[in-house]
């Protein structure tokens, strides 16, 4: 499941990158620019400049509004695993029963 929500988050951003950069700015934008927009001239479009502007700028809250989303599901979703326990706290599984040591009897003799 949180790989399918993942890969809707990155379309998602992919979508929005394209629609905003084809926008118009102040600079000029990359897809509609100058003085005809994407409707052509005279009205005769399918679309006028601000019927495209405002069709772009709906396109773009659409696509945020679902990126948020998205980002907060992936933020719960990641948020809802297991966390480990302490390493402090777990006892190893194989750890031999601690028993008392021999009694030390000093060091060994030398042999030859």
């Amino acid at each position: 499941m949180q790989t399918v929500i993942l890969v809707i988050h990155l379309l998602l951003a992919l979508g929005l990158i394209a629609v905003i950069l084809v926008q118009r700015s102040e600079g000029g934008g990359l897809g509609i620019g100058g003085s005809g927009g994407g409707g052509g001239g005279g009205g005769f479009g399918v679309m006028s400049s601000r019927g495209a502007a405002n069709l772009l700028t709906r396109t773009t809250a659409i696509l945020a509004g679902a990126f948020m989303i998205t980002s907060i599901i992936l933020a719960l979703q990641s948020n809802s695993h297991t966390k480990p326990a302490s390493i402090l706290e777990q006892a190893p599984a194989s750890a031999p029963a601690v028993t008392e040591p021999a009694e030390d009897t000093g060091p060994a003799a030398p042999t030859r």
